[in-house]
């Protein structure tokens, strides 16, 4: 094996550089054609983290304004050119493996036939990627594993670095020796270090079991020592992750798409991800109730109440059968409440008698002078003092229709949501509007609609 430092003078056929020349604009929209080059798009859109940064770098590839390509174990380097033709020097970091790392790399590599067969014809196969990061070598850069430099003076990945990210795609699409290279190892001395691992196995007669036969208990139980440890649990990132984006240069996509739509959604999708993760990650999360999914026209509301883009806010009040101004109602519930609040804005349902007889009840506990004297089904009324009182004075005149509790003539509601909080609404420009969130009594909840007393 050569065991030469590949960071010394190199010569033109040193093994440990290699230079591509530079590529034209790609075909298509597409950079990628091959699971690698995909794979190496996804690491440099989890990594990025300003969007418009990397998009810009896309359409710079796509322009050729990258030049050659010169790669090395731990970087890349490129001469990348503004649309002024202003020339920047351009490097991507890429931390190189241990070489307890690369001894755990060719062990899992020699250990299976698929792969060491694969590789000693000068193929790379993705399981060999997906093995090894199970067996703690990540192949791929992860979140912050590639470190962009360029003279331009951006933080983080510039347009030039990007740029550079997007055409090496297009290179492992090529060699996917290319990322070996870059993690510390020529392809000639990988070769050549499997050849011996695999003669060296072959001269010990250690006997090969038919995968299809398994392994007998008692060899499997003596192998367990050997098998390297389980990585530790992923730790939950800072923020949620950057979206992966559309190519918007490019004018092949299908009639009547919505890239800015499209981003939207994934980016939502990202988001509400991050969420999930964190409370799974929580303590006690196995105590606590599940939370419901949403459905189809809640998760419209969610998702509105996200948007920015008034297009997308208006295509989803159509997907969600509302007009504008009930979506906008809808999404002012949402805020205070979620799901639940916009059933308790919508739905008008009746409650049952016992439901009823709880809410009578927290009705005549709720102002220390109040009495329930309601005669009628329909009407919950305490005595009218004429005046509206907090908890602990008179109360107000409320009179009910179903779950709802209205001043009669006046601008305040009460409603009873299924779980048995109270919500205030106040009643502007001739529609009931959610005024706060849930109390679990209705004093609260009155209260609520008038902050000053």
């Amino acid at each position: 094996m050569n065991t030469r430092d590949p960071h010394d003078a190199q010569d033109p056929y040193d093994p440990y550089e290699k230079t591509f020349p530079a590529l034209p604009p790609p075909a298509g929209r597409g950079f990628a054609r091959t699971w690698w080059g995909h794979a190496w798009l996804r690491a440099l859109e989890d990594s990025a983290l300003d969007g418009e940064q990397v998009k810009q770098g896309r359409r710079y590839a796509r322009s050729g304004a990258v030049g050659a390509v010169s790669v090395r174990p731990g970087g890349l380097t490129a001469v990348v050119r503004d649309r002024d033709g202003t020339a920047h020097r351009t490097d991507v970091l890429v931390q190189e493996f241990t070489e307890a790392q690369w001894d755990r790399l060719l062990g899992l590599a020699a250990a299976e036939s698929g792969h060491i067969a694969a590789l000693l014809d000068r193929e790379v196969p993705p399981e060999l990627a997906q093995d090894a990061a199970a067996a703690g070598v990540e192949l791929l850069p992860g979140i912050g594993d590639l470190d962009p430099r360029c003279d331009c003076d951006e933080w983080d990945h510039c347009p030039h670095t990007a740029a550079l990210c997007y055409q090496v795609a297009r290179l492992l699409d090529q060699d996917p020796f290319v990322l070996l290279l870059l993690r510390g190892r020529a392809e000639a001395d990988l070769v050549d270090e499997l050849e011996e691992r695999s003669a060296a196995e072959a001269e010990a007669g250690a006997p090969r079991i038919p995968a299809d036969e398994g392994v007998p208990a008692a060899a499997a139980y003596a192998a367990a020592a050997a098998l390297p440890p389980l990585p530790p649990p992923a730790r939950l990132p800072d923020a949620p992750g950057q979206a992966p984006t559309l190519d918007t240069e490019s004018s092949s996509h299908p009639p009547g798409l919505d890239v800015d739509a499209v981003e939207f959604l994934a980016q939502a999708a990202v988001t509400r991800a991050y969420r999930l993760l964190a409370e799974a990650l929580a303590p006690a999360h196995a105590e606590r109730a599940p939370e419901p999914e949403p459905t189809t026209a809640e998760d419209a509301v969610r998702l509105t109440a996200e948007a920015d883009d008034l297009r997308v806010r208006s295509r989803l009040a159509v997907a969600a059968d509302r007009n504008r101004a009930g979506m906008d109602r809808a999404v002012l519930a949402w805020g205070f409440g979620g799901a639940q609040a916009v059933a308790v804005l919508e739905e008008d349902w009746t409650p049952d008698r016992a439901a009823l007889a709880r809410a009578r009840a927290l009705l005549a506990s709720a102002w220390s002078e109040a009495a329930d004297t309601a005669t009628d089904t329909e009407t919950d009324s305490p005595p009218d003092t004429g005046a509206d009182s907090a908890p602990g004075t008179a109360a107000p005149v409320l009179r009910r229709v179903r779950a709802r509790w209205t001043e009669p003539g006046g601008e305040r509601q009460l409603r009873l949501g299924r779980d048995g909080r109270w919500w205030p609404y106040r009643r502007t420009a001739g529609h009931w509007l959610p005024a706060g969130p849930p109390c679990p009594d209705p004093a609260s909840a009155l209260a609520a609609l008038d902050p000053e007393d």
